[in-house]
């Protein structure tokens, strides 16, 4: 009966996900036998934590991420999206997160793996595919959780086998990239990876406003200018950017100053005063406080504390 054999084919699905998140488990712990990071192939990063992390701030990039053990909380604006060995997170833009480690120990450490996506790539299979840019000009959040299924998981599995066999890696990762791409663009995440290689719409547009505001965060911000230039009214272009990045242009802008300046204070041992006025602030008390809003602690108190403790996990 056709009932019997769907439910045999689930069976056969589940049965095949649980071996592949046995052996992805086992090759990235052997690939990380302690705590740390690496990346064994162009655009291919693991990562393994035997312990919990505190949130830490950094910046998103165009990304898969897939966990084989734990699970892990992005924050974006006000979101949050938790995923886990059950689910994926992609990633479609350069954004301001906030992110920690929520499940993990010595014995059942946090094991991960992130594969960076060209655009270009993202781009040829879209087209040798078969699936146009999306006719709409909705624009679609630039982050998003869901269910890993048995064939994304098992080309995941195949990509990672290949740290084991790195003559068969260099002419076998890149096919195997372009399958990944190929099962996310039919999958549930579709819809998003086309708006991002879409050549014309508002996401296209709202693109280019972020990449303009990464590179002159420090600048003063004219949304006016901003929406005029992109051939956008105010309003449209705030509702589309907000709905892309889950803020406004403005709280955009100062995620990306705070983060720069926490950067100057830690890395260039700046102080906060300078630290501020490099990123953009010319009042100290105004930047103290939004950074202490953003951070929890003041400028100096927060550095010291990054300081003293630099097990913390920012990204994806």
């Amino acid at each position: 009966m056709v009932w019997i054999r769907r439910i045999r084919s689930r069976q056969r699905a589940v049965h095949r996900s649980q071996a592949s998140r046995a052996e992805l488990v086992d090759r990235v712990a052997r690939v990380l036998p302690e705590d740390g990071k690496t990346e064994p192939l162009p655009g291919l990063r693991l990562h393994r934590s035997s312990q919990r992390t505190e949130l830490g701030h950094g910046l998103s990039f165009p990304a898969v991420c897939v966990i084989a053990q734990g699970s892990k909380e992005v924050l974006l604006g006000n979101t949050c999206y938790r995923y886990d060995p059950a689910h994926y997170l992609i990633a479609t833009a350069a954004l301001p997160i906030a992110s920690h480690i929520v499940e993990a120990s010595p014995e059942q450490p946090y094991l991960s793996i992130v594969l960076q996506l060209d655009p270009n790539l993202v781009g040829s299979v879209m087209v040798e595919a078969g699936h146009h840019a999306p006719r709409s000009q909705s624009a679609v959040t630039a982050i998003d959780v869901s269910p890993l299924n048995a064939d994304l998981l098992d080309a995941v599995v195949r990509l990672v086998r290949l740290l084991e066999a790195p003559a068969e890696a260099r002419f076998l990762a890149p096919l195997i990239k372009r399958e990944i791409v190929y099962r996310l663009l039919v999958g549930a995440q579709g819809g998003r990876l086309r708006h991002i290689a879409a050549l014309s719409g508002y996401t296209d547009r709202i693109t280019e406003a972020i990449e303009r505001l990464r590179k002159d965060f420090d600048q003063p911000l004219s949304i006016e200018t901003i929406a005029r230039e992109l051939g956008m009214s105010v309003s449209g272009f705030h509702h589309h950017f907000k709905a892309v990045t889950a803020m406004s242009p403005l709280q955009f802008q100062k995620h990306l100053r705070l983060q720069e300046a926490r950067r100057l204070m830690l890395g260039e041992h700046l102080d906060a005063g300078s630290a501020g006025y490099r990123v953009g602030y010319g009042d100290a008390s105004h930047f103290t406080r939004e950074y202490k809003r953003l951070f929890g602690a003041p400028p100096m108190h927060d550095v010291e504390r990054l300081r003293q403790d630099t097990r913390g996990s920012a990204g994806l």
